[in-house]
């Protein structure tokens, strides 16, 4: 579990309002990864099974002091408070036509989005749903592949 390393008041409240909105939300990515690496890290990205823009939207209208960026075209987020910097984003799914290098992208699940991700330790995530809240997810070996 790992609520000591959640201690920043932004993880209940994204964990309070994606249970409101009925969403699943995780910490991914770089911030997950510092975390074993034991480094510091301020930039977090956070992916939900629902709307990143509701979510990011949601968590602003708790904070006090929140600059709010909205990317409508990508479907995404960035909440900068202080010196730190959040990144919401929707489960993705991406498809690749056999002709072309760009994919499709549409909403998708959390195993959706978490396997298109570029390297195992990029796909390591960390619940914020009670009441497996500070859960660590790992389906693809990232924690073995850091040891290495």
């Amino acid at each position: 579990m790992f609520h000591k390393e959640l201690n920043h008041p932004i993880f209940q409240i994204v964990s309070e309002e994606s249970q409101k909105l009925g969403f699943q939300t995780f910490v991914v990515g770089g911030f997950v990864r510092d975390i074993f690496l034991k480094r510091t890290s301020k930039d977090v990205d956070f992916v939900t099974v629902g709307s990143g823009i509701a979510l990011a939207t949601a968590v602003r209208n708790r904070l006090k002091k929140a600059h709010l960026s909205i990317f409508k075209n990508f479907g995404t987020a960035q909440l900068k408070t202080d010196d730190w910097e959040f990144e919401f984003v929707g489960a993705r799914k991406e498809s690749y036509d056999r002709n072309s290098r760009k994919p499709k992208v549409e909403d998708g699940t959390f195993e959706d989005d978490i396997y298109r991700r570029d390297f195992t330790i990029n796909a390591l995530a960390i619940s914020l749903n009670a009441p497996k809240y500070g859960e660590l997810i790992d389906l693809f070996g990232g924690v073995e592949d850091l040891k290495k």
